[in-house]
């Protein structure tokens, strides 16, 4: 699964501890989803599309074989 979490966070001048506070979460998570070794929960991704203010679907996108 791809995302842009890492475009959304410079877009938003947000480093990654501070997304991760602001979603409660570790900043190795956020490096971890950012690299694609972690797919985040349905919860974990709507409060970071909340954050960012778009949508699920703009921030993570399927790739063949997902």
């Amino acid at each position: 699964m791809k995302n842009k979490i890492k475009i959304q966070r410079a877009i938003h001048n947000l480093t990654q501890d501070d997304l991760a506070k602001k979603i409660s979460v570790s900043r190795q998570t956020i490096n971890t989803m950012e690299s694609g070794k972690y797919v985040p929960s349905t919860a974990l991704a709507l409060k970071m599309a909340q954050v960012f203010g778009v949508s699920v679907e703009e921030l993570f996108q399927l790739e063949d074989g997902d």
